[in-house]
């Protein structure tokens, strides 16, 4: 029989993991060919950067780690001011790799010190 104690950290810890927001499908982008294409030194994320400024508003408001189970770990990361975070993800090849652009395009998330994205775009260097 369960104690009243027990029932109520059974509730709790349920009501806390259906909170969460759901991670976003993606639409154009296999998941698994982006996370292989660290730093964009395989070519796959620059064939779909046309798809992707439709489907970078999804990242908006998503939690720091919930980013990292869809997108796989940042090419590059940097902690600023106040807590801030920003992830970069290489669209064209970055730094590392052989072929790496003159002004490589990626991916940039700055999160705040909540650990939400506040801020999705694409840039260059």
């Amino acid at each position: 029989m369960w104690s009243r104690q027990r029932c109520s950290l059974f509730i709790l810890a349920l009501l806390l993991l259906s909170c969460g927001k759901e991670v976003p499908t993606l639409h154009g982008v296999d998941i698994e060919k982006w996370k292989a294409d660290k730093n964009g030194c395989v070519g796959y994320r620059q064939s779909i950067r046309a798809s992707l400024p439709s489907e970078i508003s999804k990242l908006k408001g998503l939690a720091e780690m919930d980013v990292i189970r869809l997108l796989g770990k940042p090419d590059q990361n940097e902690l600023y001011k106040r807590n801030q975070k920003f992830y970069s993800y290489f669209i064209s090849p970055g730094p590392p790799c052989l072929d790496t652009a003159s002004a490589p395009q990626k991916l940039v998330l700055r999160f705040n010190a909540m650990g939400y994205a506040q801020l999705v775009s694409l840039e260059r260097d």
